[in-house]
């Protein structure tokens, strides 16, 4: 959430009964009582949807109740409300990969050296990772995460760490060089659920508008 005076941003969280919030990154999208309120006319007249970046003036609730609300929205994505025209995710023309990624970074480590010799992996494919526990797959997701970073600066890395140890999540944040958000296995099931779809949103919002976007999840 970045602030200006009296103009706050943040990322669009909707609620099922018309209205959101934004949403904090920086605090893991966990809901804060400073987080200004999107009531559902702002919503229907620009067409929000959940994980946009949007920002403008807010005010004090009336009569003190609550946080702050959104007065009207000035930009989304960078763009002047008024010129912002969002695409549908779900009506993108899916097509297969043509373009590797590539995760060698060199004679170590030799995970995804192998991994670019037995499984390569293209840009807009969907992978799995299956294995029983403590057989390495979170260290294999940092070494793919890792070599994202290196050798395809283009990317926008995010990685999102659910139901992991509070001192996994640490390792991950100074390891990756991403965006790095984590529901760790002391906060209830609710809040897993809540910044899983948040950042899956975001994510999809971002490729909306042309971002080339790397999803890492761990774990369903």
């Amino acid at each position: 959430m970045s602030s200006n005076s009296n103009t706050l941003e943040g990322v669009l969280e909707l609620n099922p009964r018309g209205f959101g919030f934004l949403r904090n990154p920086a605090r893991n999208y966990a809901p804060q009582p400073g987080d200004p309120y999107v009531s559902p006319p702002l919503i229907q007249k620009h067409g929000l949807r959940a994980g946009l970046l949007l920002g403008g003036p807010v005010e004090s609730s009336p009569q003190q109740r609550g946080g702050p609300r959104l007065v009207r929205v000035e930009h989304v994505e960078g763009l002047p409300a008024e010129q912002f025209r969002s695409r549908d995710f779900d009506s993108l023309t899916p097509i297969d990969p043509h373009e590797k990624i590539n995760l060698e970074t060199g004679k170590t480590p030799l995970t995804t050296r192998v991994m670019d010799l037995l499984t390569p992996i293209g840009k807009g494919q969907r992978g799995l990772i299956v294995a029983p526990p403590r057989t390495g797959k979170t260290i294999l997701l940092q070494h793919i995460a890792q070599a994202v970073a290196a050798n395809h600066p283009e990317m926008r890395l995010m990685m999102l760490l659910i139901d992991e140890r509070p001192e996994e999540v640490t390792e991950m944040r100074r390891t990756v060089r991403g965006e790095v958000y984590a529901s760790s296995n002391d906060r209830d099931s609710i809040n897993h659920v809540a910044i899983a779809e948040i950042v899956v949103e975001r994510a999809k919002r971002l490729a909306e508008k042309g971002e080339q976007v790397f999803v890492l999840l761990d774990s369903l």
